[in-house]
């Protein structure tokens, strides 16, 4: 990593730039602790750690000297991403792991933001539970699921083209040899011939180049086929947050209605404390109004904590759908750019093919 201070700098002078090394599994412990720290944040993703979607010719080690400088890329565009973000850029553990060498892991494991991290069992738990989810999150996670499917499918048969379009190219390298040995038998036409060979092996070893460059553009696909998870994320968060003020709602209500029987001495349900006291009498006064205040102690915390979840909630939602939007006007802007870079290579790539069988008329004309 290398980086620059720029608020502290003279005027007409340049901070010095700091360098320091990190590995892969250093980026995912900064990214898990963003995510938990900032929940109702659409948190960037990371590139892959294994190469996937990848033509037959092209390697899947994550190794492969192509692919680590493609993932280093991708690295590189997680940080422009952080510290382009309006809330995550003023994140002191992420200002720590640029700037420092040694020691930051230490403030984030201080942060103790791994027990505020949810368990997966529990975020499913909510998920099939929770009884009056929001229906705008909903959405967007029914939109997250559509998204990763549809840019899957789209790497998938990009991939396939460029296997066909490879053995396309790499069979002109045919005509290139057949020109040449045909060259060598004809007099008058062997110059042409030559000429046409040339052009022919020219453009059967463009493709590497053609295909390095498509690797770019789909790595852009990648970035928001791993984004759409980024998404659910906020979602489940969401879940949770609701699941977790219906299980509140629920038992102050319940308490409040024990409360109720014990002042009343009714009880409106079959219950086990129903039956103890026809087993083996009624409490004495004593023991109901001791009870009774109990509950009204906790009735009282209950309301208090309910309030406190129902504010906690309208700010979540107000936050990250703020992000969301955020978000959406990112991707907008960013997928109609690669999608546009992306044709306009491939009309660039049609009009060498053209420009090629061009060459090889006017070889063929000069014989």
């Amino acid at each position: 990593l290398s980086s620059r201070a720029v608020e502290s700098q003279s005027e007409g002078q340049c901070a010095p730039v700091d360098s320091l090394w990190r590995r892969y599994s250093e980026f995912e412990l900064l990214r898990n602790y963003l995510s938990v720290t900032y929940p109702h944040i659409v948190v960037p993703p990371l590139p892959e750690k294994r190469a996937d979607f990848v033509w037959h010719k092209l390697s899947a080690d994550n190794m492969d000297p192509d692919f680590v400088e493609r993932r280093r890329i991708g690295l590189e565009n997680f940080l422009l991403r952080v510290a382009s973000h309006p809330v995550l850029c003023q994140d002191k553990i992420f200002y720590a792991f640029l700037t420092q060498e040694g020691g930051w892991k230490e403030m984030v494991n201080e942060t103790g933001f791994q027990l505020k991290a949810d368990s997966r069992l529990k975020a499913l738990n909510a998920t099939f539970r929770v009884k009056n989810p929001d229906k705008r999150f909903t959405e967007l996670k029914h939109y997250s699921d559509e998204l990763q499917s549809v840019i899957s499918h789209l790497l998938r048969v990009r991939a396939r083209v460029a296997d066909r379009l490879y053995g396309v190219y790499k069979v002109h390298g045919n005509y290139g040899r057949v020109f040449s040995e045909w060259s060598a038998i004809e007099k008058e036409m062997g110059d042409g011939l030559q000429s046409a060979g040339h052009h022919m092996d020219v453009y059967a070893a463009s493709i590497d180049d053609i295909l390095e460059e498509e690797e770019h553009y789909a790595d852009q696909l990648k970035e928001y086929l791993f984004y759409a998870e980024a998404l659910r994320a906020v979602c489940r968060k969401h879940e949770l947050m609701q699941y977790d003020l219906e299980m509140a709602a629920q038992d102050l209500t319940s308490k409040k209605q024990q409360c109720e029987e014990l002042a009343t001495g009714t009880v409106r349900t079959f219950s086990l404390k129903g039956m103890t006291s026809k087993l083996f009498g009624q409490e004495t006064p004593e023991q109901r109004e001791a009870k009774i205040k109990v509950l009204e102690e906790q009735i009282q915390e209950g309301e208090e904590q309910l309030k406190s979840k129902n504010l906690e909630g309208r700010d979540f939602v107000k936050s990250a759908w703020a992000d969301i939007e955020r978000f959406k006007e990112q991707k907008n802007h960013d997928l109609k750019e690669a999608l546009i870079s992306y044709a306009v290579m491939q009309i660039s790539m049609c009009k060498k093919g053209i420009q090629v069988w061009t060459n090889a008329k006017e070889c063929f004309s000069k014989m």
